[in-house]
């Protein structure tokens, strides 16, 4: 699997199918993707080998007999559902999961190395609206990362 990145506009078509770019299709091994609920109201898109590592690492890390263990597994593992890229590059995003992240017509597709997010258009907007100050003070604290 190659490198996933980029920033990507898309639309969502009547029957809940949204294309993947061309060079986000191009860094992934198979046609099988891993949909699930994401932590900011957007959908993460794991390919299988990076799901199977993620959730290992998940359910190892959490049990359930505590209540936030439950809650994060409820939100991340239950929820998720294999999802095949069809010919034309598209995949079908259920309805629960497009409910959940609010998806109606424009979408954003972000590569984020190992996985990939989706987002309604208008949230991401919003999302970023309301947490530039937060960047800002992380890139800060990153600023010795560069040097």
């Amino acid at each position: 699997m190659d490198l996933l990145t980029g920033e990507f506009r898309n639309t969502l078509d009547d029957k809940g199918r949204v294309s993947l770019p061309s060079r986000l299709r191009a860094g992934l091994s198979g046609n099988i993707l891993i949909l699930t609920q994401g932590v900011d109201r957007c959908l993460w898109l794991y390919p299988p080998e990076q799901w199977k590592d993620l959730s290992k690492k998940l359910m190892d890390s959490t049990s359930p007999f505590q209540s936030r263990s439950r809650l994060v597994q409820r939100r991340i593992i239950a929820p998720a559902q294999e999802a095949e890229i069809d010919k034309a590059g598209r995949i079908a995003v259920p309805q629960s999961l497009r409910e959940y992240a609010g998806l109606t017509r424009d979408c954003v597709i972000l590569g984020i190395d190992k996985y990939i997010e989706i987002w309604d258009a208008d949230q991401y907007r919003q999302y970023w609206d309301a947490n530039e100050d937060e960047f800002k003070a992380a890139a800060e604290e990153l600023g010795s990362v560069f040097l």
